[in-house]
């Protein structure tokens, strides 16, 4: 594992050769990076980068957890979605509390975007990272997307 540095604390990052298989938030200091990971989350976070292309293995979860993690690999950078809208899309509209806790499992957080699922309506709901990482994010994709936008 090495740690990337980032406006919402140390990110610990585990790779099996080149394959990126975790992130977690709030890594202890650590040996920084030289991954291609580690350049694209630094350029994530200074708003130059809007897709990931490292290679990811979302290893464990239950066949519905991992419905779920590639319900949100597919949300577009700068986009949300409900958790609610997942389980409909995943054929079971009841599920909602369900894809909020397969969200919370996500092996691989900000590189498979979980921030990206809200609750009804907007709310901000929830998160493995802590509410304020979320909304750190999102805002961060906002004012990235907004000035791409705008030119």
């Amino acid at each position: 594992m090495f740690v990337v540095d980032s406006p919402i604390g140390p990110l610990g990052v585990s790779v099996v050769e080149e394959t990126v298989v975790g992130v977690q938030f709030g890594a202890r200091p650590g040996p920084p990076g030289s991954h291609p990971a580690a350049d694209q989350l630094a350029a994530y976070f200074a708003g130059e980068l809007t897709g990931f292309t490292v290679p990811v293995e979302m290893r464990g979860g239950s066949e519905f957890e991992r419905a779920v993690w590639s319900e949100i690999a597919k949300i577009p950078y700068g986009e949300m979605i409900t958790y609610g809208a997942i389980a409909t899309a995943l054929g079971d509209p009841g599920a909602a509390r369900a894809v909020g806790t397969a969200c919370n499992h996500n092996p691989i957080p900000v590189i498979v975007p979980c921030h990206r699922v809200v609750g009804a309506g907007g709310k901000m709901v929830g998160f493995g990272g802590g509410l304020d990482r979320k909304r750190k994010l999102l805002e961060l994709e906002a004012s990235v997307a907004l000035a791409r936008a705008w030119g």
